[in-house]
């Protein structure tokens, strides 16, 4: 079951990565560079994932495991993973939303000369 995670995984970067290589339009390539990084979350979550493992919540005094308890480290690292393609999927979209305005067009093929 571990390795169809895995495949799921990569199936979700290379079908982003093959979006973003034969895209004709910046808005289709941003929503193609969302699909990877949700291939970036299943990762994570399939490496942190252990079969009958119990949520790292220790209580109070705390105290060491019992048992098998989920890293929570690749949780955290998922969440930020979320937080920071929110952000760059948002910067990306206002990006293409003033190219559209200044070139009339999202057309990476018709913008050969823009300029920073």
């Amino acid at each position: 079951m571990k390795g169809l995670i895995y495949f799921v995984a990569f199936f979700l970067l290379i079908i982003g990565a093959f979006g973003i290589a034969r895209s004709k339009d910046l808005v289709h390539a941003v929503v193609c560079l969302s699909v990877a990084q949700a291939g970036t979350y299943v990762l994570l979550l399939a490496v942190g994932y252990q079969h009958h493992a119990s949520p790292p919540v220790f209580g109070s005094p705390a105290s060491r495991p019992t048992r098998d308890v989920v890293d929570p480290l690749v949780q955290a690292m998922a969440l930020t993973d979320i937080v920071v393609s929110a952000t760059v999927t948002a910067l990306l979209l206002a990006i293409s939303i003033q190219i559209a305005k200044r070139n009339h067009s999202v057309d990476p093929d018709e913008l050969n000369a823009v300029e920073g």
